[in-house]
């Protein structure tokens, strides 16, 4: 190995101990390692952009398409309401909890379906007077693991099946081969979450609930005719609690509700299935409740507005907006919204076309415009066909009908092609901050294969394992776990594969056990908040402090690794 291979390795190491140790952000770090590389010669153009076609990375892509149609239309939400009753316990809410998410992540990218479930458990959690922090985790947690089930359940495996398919000219993975490790290894962490949260998960408030002066609003709402809300009682609809309003109140059609809460509250209530906005200027704009949006806008002194009731600043008539609550010093404001006469520094929560933040960003009449994201209300109506077109896809894998990118592309169509997502809703659903991270790490992983870098780290692991298949297989295992705990899964499944690639091929054995583990290893980053980013969703709404993860996270790698590497070598022999 020249100094080609010790600069690739140095560089590797820098990027990961940045990642570990600084605030920084992947993508900008990967792209940094890559650049370097690229200057000092190491990789070529070609070599330094070989990510940006790797197959695996297009789909995972692509898929972010497939499930925006899904949580456009409401399917996500539909499931996450129908599902999650009324538990009698904490651990019956657990695992009323961790049953569904993990199903769902076998099929869709965990990061949305975590994204959706955190305000339905959070209110959920409050209504059954349950610790938040005992549940943030374990949602996390079963998405994650739920992952591991299937070809589609996360973007490693997809990655590393790109990577499979490239190196060795195989097939791939099939669509529900990984279920023989990943059903094993969920089932273990379910029982082992059950068992010992008691003691290692804390009681914690979430950071919200240390502050009393949280931004809160009144908005009015009204069921509609014909709602499948109708002759439901509060609570069997899953609406957030109402002021002197019985959880056993049953509902009717043209009820108006009044709820308050922070601004959050105000988006879950947009998506509620049979609800309304009460104010009939609502409808008087000129464009579908699909192709509007929140957006919160604080009052500024020159706003033309200001002294004037709502009613007589005509402020529908010129903004194109109406307000659909207001708040005054941080409180809502008790007042019918027309007759509200507005003063500087009041924050309006208005429902507008996407043009209006973009119009009034740099306007006089505002201090601040914020859109507040995925705040358009999802389409009902198009939910069945939505999630139709998710089982087609699956179905299509599954049976060898399409690879994983023909189908995932033919789905992404679909959603757009139907309107279950819009060009601009598909567009803003990619999270290109993954994909730039995935397609620098393949670089990097391009750097340590080609200068003999990967061959050299797989001599010295074979080396301290004395030629031991199973040995290897452990240190495999417990490297990549490391690896994705300081920086991300996708980066470290990337970087390894070569040294897994290498290792088998010394030791004259089978690649598979090996690529197996390496997708377990990589996926199943339980063990830090900063390893996977449903880590790092769940931190502040739980409350957690870094140690919470270590005390719960850390065990459990342990024993995924056990599982692990008890099973891969009798299902995938060496």
């Amino acid at each position: 190995m020249g100094w080609e291979g010790w600069f690739a390795i140095a560089i590797t190491s820098l990027c990961f101990t940045t990642l570990a140790l600084t605030r920084y952000s992947a993508d900008i770090v990967m792209l940094g390692g890559l650049t370097l590389l690229l200057l000092a010669g190491v990789l070529s153009p070609e070599q330094a952009l070989s990510g940006l076609a790797n197959e695996g990375m297009v789909t995972v892509g692509v898929l972010y398409v497939v499930v925006a149609g899904l949580r456009e239309t409401g399917g996500i939400s539909w499931i996450v309401h129908s599902v999650l009753g009324r538990p009698r316990s904490l651990l019956g809410a657990q695992l009323r909890l961790m049953t569904p998410v993990a199903a769902m992540s076998a099929f869709l990218n965990n990061t949305p379906v975590v994204a959706i479930f955190i305000p339905a458990i959070s209110d959920w959690a409050r209504r059954n007077r349950l610790s938040v922090s005992k549940l943030m985790i374990p949602l996390s947690y079963a998405s994650i693991v739920g992952g591991t089930c299937t070809l589609i359940g996360t973007s490693t495996n997809l990655v590393v099946n790109g990577l499979l398919i490239k190196e060795t000219g195989s097939d791939g993975l099939a669509m529900f081969e990984l279920a023989w490790i990943g059903v094993p290894i969920m089932l273990m962490v379910f029982t082992f979450i059950c068992v010992s949260s008691k003691w290692l998960l804390p009681e914690r408030l979430p950071a919200i609930s240390r502050y009393h002066d949280a931004r809160e609003y009144t908005v009015e709402m009204q069921v509609e005719e014909g709602s499948v809300l109708g002759g439901k009682s509060i609570e069997e609809a899953g609406l957030r609690q109402l002021p002197a309003v019985s959880s056993y109140e049953v509902l009717r059609d043209g009820d108006r509700l009044i709820f308050a809460g922070v601004v959050e509250s105000v988006v879950d209530l947009q998506k509620t299935q049979g609800l309304k906005p009460a104010s009939k200027q609502i409808y008087k704009l000129g464009s579908s409740r699909q192709d509007r949006v929140l957006v919160e806008a604080v009052v500024s002194d020159s706003c033309p507005v200001v002294g004037k009731t709502v009613c007589e600043g005509r402020f529908r008539s010129l903004y194109n907006a109406v307000i659909i609550a207001a708040a005054r010093n941080g409180k809502r404001i008790h007042q019918k919204i027309g007759d509200i006469v507005l003063r500087p520094g009041d924050t309006l929560l208005l429902e507008s076309h996407h043009s209006f933040a973009e119009q009034q960003r740099n306007s006089r009449d505002f201090f601040l415009v914020s859109e507040i994201d995925g705040s358009s209300p999802p389409q009902y109506q198009k939910a069945m066909l939505a999630m139709s077109i998710l089982v087609l896809m699956v179905i299509a894998v599954s049976t060898g009908w399409l690879s994983m990118l023909k189908a995932s592309l033919l789905a992404a169509g679909m959603m757009v092609m139907t309107g279950c997502t819009s060009g601009h809703g598909a567009r803003r659903s990619v999270d290109w901050q993954i994909l730039i991270v995935i397609a620098a790490s393949f670089g990097l992983g391009s750097a340590l294969h080609s200068t003999g870098a990967a061959d050299t780290i797989a001599v010295s692991l074979i080396d301290f394992a004395g030629g031991s298949q199973w040995i290897s297989l452990a240190l495999m295992f417990f490297v990549t776990a490391l690896l994705s705990s300081v920086a991300t899964n996708n980066a470290a499944a990337v970087i390894m594969f070569p040294i897994a690639l290498t290792t088998a091929n010394d030791l004259s054995v089978s690649i598979m056990p090996f690529v197996i583990t390496l997708m377990i290893a990589a996926s199943t980053s339980l063990a830090t908040p900063i390893g996977y980013q449903t880590n790092l969703m769940v931190y502040g709404v739980g409350g957690y402090r870094f140690s919470d993860y270590l005390r719960i996270g850390i065990p459990l790698t342990l024993l995924v690794g056990v599982v692990t590497i008890l099973i891969v070598p009798q299902v995938w022999h060496f």
